[in-house]
């Protein structure tokens, strides 16, 4: 598969492959977004340490690295950022939104 804006594949990264099983492998998503997510489309284990710590197990999952997980990436990312609230001391820190090119072009 060729590289471009929807995948890459970084043959010289010291851990690649870091999963198993997959001809094209898609390193566009290194550091997998759902990562911090509960729930996700991959298939990740979760583990209790004896502290009671759980940790987000995600070395039998390829998700993120499969060139047709691609889409449904984006698609989340977009509807997080759309979804997300800011703490009132950011929406105090908050500057205007500079016009864009299509605004000034209307005046």
């Amino acid at each position: 598969m060729e590289n471009s804006y929807r995948f890459f594949e970084n043959r010289d990264c010291q851990y690649f492959p870091c999963h198993k099983g997959l001809e094209n492998f898609n390193c566009m998503f290194c550091y997998c977004p759902f990562y911090l997510s509960e729930k996700c489309p991959g298939n990740p284990t979760f583990i209790r340490r004896e502290n009671g710590e759980i940790i987000k197990d995600c070395t039998d999952c390829n998700f993120p690295h499969r060139p047709e997980s691609y889409d449904v990436i984006i698609k989340w990312i977009m509807h997080e950022n759309r979804h997300r609230t800011f703490s009132e001391e950011i929406r105090k820190k908050a500057v205007p939104a500079r016009p864009t090119e299509n605004e000034n072009n209307e005046s």
